[in-house]
């Protein structure tokens, strides 16, 4: 029998609205606010379960993080954690969240069974954004002063790169971390923890990154000169740059991408615009033209997007066609493909 794909699990892009302490879900289909739900005070970032029925807010006002249905768009708990928490980021088990607490210099380790917080991890100074390999083995965090490495099983810091940032991603094998520090993008070799690659993308004030669900690309914001840059992560070399706006109009922060990789979602605070309101900027991946804007609350900042299906975990998952219903890590090319996934995990 082939997989069921909820259509939820594909539809939903949740955005923070920091300024208007909610949270924007927009249908990516129509690209149209279909809810809005209040949270915590000053919210900042947000992270979704895999299985798509939970999203994980955190509220830098509260020192909290509320607990989101998904299927009814309403807070079903909140979790005191830290001082100033910022960065959010489940396992891909989905039993744990991370949460950065950028006063405390600490991660909190939410148990997300019970909501509540198992384990409390010193970091570097003001710890803000955090990302999970996809074997769900490290946590990197970015801090003020350098990223910290910490061992999922133990909860420990294991490594420290010295680099600094607000924003990381991890490419979907493992062997790169992207680190968007306030000027170039430091690319991380995840197996010795050192920095191989600067990149210069030549954009003011960057911010966020995320990276295609095939890995080919990194997507990199910047919050002062309205511009996304793109990367080839197999040449770490600027291919394109997208401009989301004018003036300081825009300032984009977050980004996220869709499971099948053909939509990237830039959340603009604009916080030199008239209304003081925020938008969601949606690029198209294969021309990385904008193609929708979308009105949300004021100064919007961290976007997550409902996960598609996947990983595979055994080889019978991949027959009868349903190597097909994949959209994690990617989506497969053949049966052959799917196969080799699990055996390789690349």
């Amino acid at each position: 029998m082939a997989l069921a794909i909820p259509a939820q699990a594909q539809t939903h892009a949740y955005i923070v609205n920091t300024g208007s302490n909610s949270v924007s879900v927009i249908d990516t289909t129509s690209n149209t606010v279909v809810a809005t739900v209040s949270v915590g005070g000053s919210p900042l970032e947000v992270a979704i379960t895999p299985d798509g029925t939970r999203v994980y807010v955190t509220n830098g006002n509260d020192n909290t993080v509320s607990v989101v249905d998904a299927a009814s768009n309403t807070v079903v708990a909140t979790v005191r954690v830290g001082a100033l928490p910022f960065g959010v980021a489940i396992t891909p088990d989905g039993t744990r969240a991370y949460v950065t607490n950028a006063t405390d210099n600490t991660l909190s380790v939410i148990d997300t069974a019970s909501n509540t917080v198992v384990a409390t991890v010193g970091v570097g100074a003001g710890p803000t954004a955090v990302a999970i390999t996809l074997d769900g083995t490290r946590v990197y965090v970015t801090t003020g002063d350098a990223v910290s490495v910490i061992d999922a099983t133990s909860n420990s810091v294991v490594a420290t790169v010295g680099v600094s940032g607000l924003g990381v991603a991890i490419t979907p094998d493992g062997t790169r971390a992207y680190v968007a520090t306030f000027g170039p993008v430091s690319v991380i070799d995840t197996a010795t923890n050192t920095v191989v690659a600067t990149v210069v993308t030549g954009g003011a004030c960057t911010r966020g990154v995320a990276i295609t669900p095939n890995g080919t690309r990194a997507y990199v914001t910047h919050s002062c000169s309205n511009t996304v840059s793109v990367i080839d992560t197999a040449s770490n070399t600027v291919v394109a740059t997208v401009v989301l706006g004018e003036d300081y109009q825009n300032s984009p922060i977050g980004v996220a991408i869709t499971p099948d990789g053909t939509r990237a979602y830039f959340t603009n605070s604009g916080v030199a615009s008239v209304s003081g309101l925020g938008s969601v900027s949606v690029i198209d991946t294969a021309s990385n033209i904008v193609v929708a804007t979308v009105g949300v609350g004021a100064f919007a900042q961290g976007v997550a997007i409902t996960p598609g299906i996947g990983p595979p975990t055994n080889k019978d998952q991949c027959k009868k066609g349903d190597w097909k219903t994949f959209t994690v890590p990617r989506k497969f090319k053949n049966q052959g493909d799917c196969v080799s996934f699990v055996n390789t995990r690349k």
